[in-house]
C-alpha cells in the first residue's frame, strides 16, 4: 500500500495552481462594470428615441400649421397636431410649450412663405430610463414647413364673405 504525504500534496497544488480563484474575482469585478455600460447604451438610446419622437411631432405640427388658411386655425391646428403626435407616440411630457411662427402665411400669393414650429418638452427621467429614476431631460424640436406659393389663402375671412375684389381665395379673376 503506498501512501502519500499530505505536505507534497499540498505543495503540488500550490505550486501548480497558484491562480485558482483569480477568474471569479475578475468576473466579479467586470460583470457589474458591463452591465453599467449596458444600461447607459440603453438609456442613451431611450433619449434619442424621444428627441426623434419629438422632432415628429414638430414635423407634424408644422405641415399642420402650412396647410391652414388663417393665422388662428394654423396656430390651433399646430397646437393640436403636436398633442395628437405626442400622444400616439407615448411621450409625456411634465411641462411643453409649442411656438408657431406663422408670419409665412402673410406672404403674397406667388411667393413662398414658411410656418416654423418649436416644441420644447421636459421629459420625466423615469419615462425615459427605469422607473424610479430622478431628474428630467429637456427636448427641444424646430422644424420648418413650406407654405405653398401658389395656394389661396384668406384674408381674415371666409371664402363666402367680403366683396370679391378683396377675397383672393376664390380663384375669381375680374
Amino acid at each position: 500500500m503506498i501512501t502519500t504525504n499530505p505536505y507534497a500534496t499540498w505543495v503540488r497544488r500550490r505550486a501548480g495552481g497558484g491562480d485558482r480563484g483569480s477568474e471569479t474575482i475578475a468576473a466579479a469585478i467586470v460583470t457589474p462594470l458591463l452591465l453599467m455600460l449596458l444600461c447607459l447604451a440603453i438609456a442613451g438610446g431611450r433619449i434619442v428615441t424621444s428627441g426623434a419622437k419629438i422632432d415628429a411631432a414638430a414635423e407634424d405640427a408644422a405641415r399642420a400649421a402650412s396647410i391652414s388658411r388663417t393665422y388662428s386655425g394654423a396656430q390651433a391646428e399646430a397646437a393640436a397636431a403636436a398633442a395628437r403626435s405626442l400622444d400616439g407616440q407615448g411621450i409625456r411630457c411634465a411641462s411643453s410649450s409649442i411656438r408657431v411662427d406663422v408670419s409665412g402665411l402673410a406672404a403674397p400669393i406667388g411667393e413662398v412663405g414658411t410656418v416654423t414650429v418649436t416644441i420644447s418638452c421636459t421629459v420625466a427621467m423615469s419615462d425615459l430610463l427605469l422607473p424610479g429614476v430622478p431628474g428630467s431631460k429637456n427636448l427641444t424640436s424646430r422644424f420648418t414647413s413650406v407654405v405653398d406659393a401658389y395656394r389661396s389663402r384668406a384674408l381674415g375671412f371666409a371664402n363666402s364673405e367680403g366683396p370679391r375684389s378683396a377675397n383672393r381665395t376664390m380663384g375669381i379673376v375680374q
